[in-house]
């Protein structure tokens, strides 16, 4: 039931890195008459920049997640502990899975990507998703845990040559080494294979690829390109050329697409099932509809799934949406063309690039640290 004493409803749904600057924009910026609703499935929220690093075993999950109970509450905001499950955009309500439809004037989307393994055929049934990052820890955890158990080599292989991909792989082994150590074990007992259907790393520049290439070889880091996965059977992985791989895990780290229910919203959505925005993120189709990070696809700025355009959008985001509460026009935001990128080998060393530049060592690792603890300060220690 819409409370009497709000004159209009703003309604988060998930808690991406963007809601994150809107719950502290709202925070600092109240606006009287509106009451603002936070609909998350997990009221911790991962920062997906660490999470190499946490499976690494260099972070643990408080310093890599932040927790939106704090966040909601200086906001004073609503918080749901709930997952939405569609949008009736007649009657302007989230639908949720295990509570009553919230109601909606305006709404924004951070929900990031859910995996989508339906195209290949077995691979729903025998595949470890990496997404939704929010349970990352709990199937990592069953790993180690498989890890500590069994006597015998494991086999691992990783479906995707993207950095996600390059860079989950590195962190598992290092992890799996070293615990391998601690406990008096053959640490040579890991064996990793990443499995690509394009090329390694193919959204970063020449260097980059052959500064990834080399430290995979140095490690012992068996890497197919150009090569599809067609089937996934137990046990084994049959890829296009017919060349076949043998697991005991098997991890998908390919790019995901949209969340399944948005089919059903009626929202105008891309090839991947993500919401079409424009240059203010608000949905081409409706109005009402604000969406950031993975989930929206910008039509006027298109931009590579990275984390680093989900933190840029947040201060637009949140700025927009005090606008059309109070009436005005949403401004346009131009996201940047070029960004850094670092990308983390496993152990304390990182690989950066931005365009056509790239560099490498324990000073990159040490910046890429500096950075993301700094980010992750903002949310976990907030000023009075």
């Amino acid at each position: 039931m819409r409370d009497v004493a709000a004159d209009k409803e703003l309604v988060l749904v998930g808690g991406g890195h963007a809601q994150v600057y809107v719950l502290d924009s709202f925070a600092k910026r109240p606006m009287p008459g509106v009451r603002l609703t936070v609909i998350v499935r997990d009221v911790l929220t991962p920062y997906s920049g660490m999470l190499p690093g946490f499976i690494a075993g260099h972070y643990t999950l408080q310093q890599c997640h932040i927790d939106l109970v704090p966040l909601a509450a200086r906001a004073g905001a609503r918080l749901v502990h709930d997952e939405a499950t569609g949008l009736d955009r007649a009657r302007r309500q989230v639908l949720c899975r295990n509570g009553p439809p919230i109601p909606y004037d305006v709404i924004a989307i951070d929900i990031g990507s859910t995996p989508n393994l339906k195209p290949v055929p077995g691979a729903e049934r025998h595949a470890t998703p990496i997404k939704p990052v929010a349970t990352l820890r709990e199937r990592w955890a069953a790993v180690l845990d498989r890890a500590q158990r069994e006597t015998g080599p494991l086999r691992f292989v990783n479906v995707g040559g993207g950095a996600a991909g390059v860079e989950v792989t590195l962190a598992m082994r290092h992890r799996l080494r070293s615990l391998a150590v601690q406990q008096g074990r053959d640490r040579d007992g890991f064996s990793f294979a990443v499995v690509t259907k394009g090329e390694l790393l193919e959204d970063h520049n020449a260097s980059v690829r052959r500064r990834f290439r080399r430290v995979l070889n140095e490690r012992g880091v068996a890497f197919v390109e150009h090569d599809p996965v067609q089937t996934v059977e137990e046990g084994r992985v049959v890829c296009a050329s017919g060349r076949s791989f043998p697991y005991d895990e098997l991890v998908w780290v390919t790019e995901a697409g949209g969340a399944p229910w948005l089919a059903e919203t009626g929202l105008a959505l891309d090839k991947a099932g993500f919401i079409v925005i424009d240059a203010r993120l608000r949905s081409v189709s409706d109005a009402r509809v604000f969406a950031a990070g993975d989930v929206g696809s910008n039509r006027d700025h298109p931009r590579p799934k990275a984390g680093v355009f989900a933190v840029r959008q947040g201060p637009p985001l949140a700025e927009n949406l005090h606008r059309v509460l109070k009436g005005e026009e949403p401004l346009p935001f131009t996201p940047q063309r070029e960004f850094l990128s670092l990308i983390s080998t496993g152990d304390k060393y990182a690989i950066a690039s931005r365009g056509s530049w790239a560099a490498e060592g324990r000073l990159v690792w040490w910046l890429k640290d500096q950075i993301d603890r700094r980010w992750m300060r903002q949310w976990q220690e907030p000023p009075v």
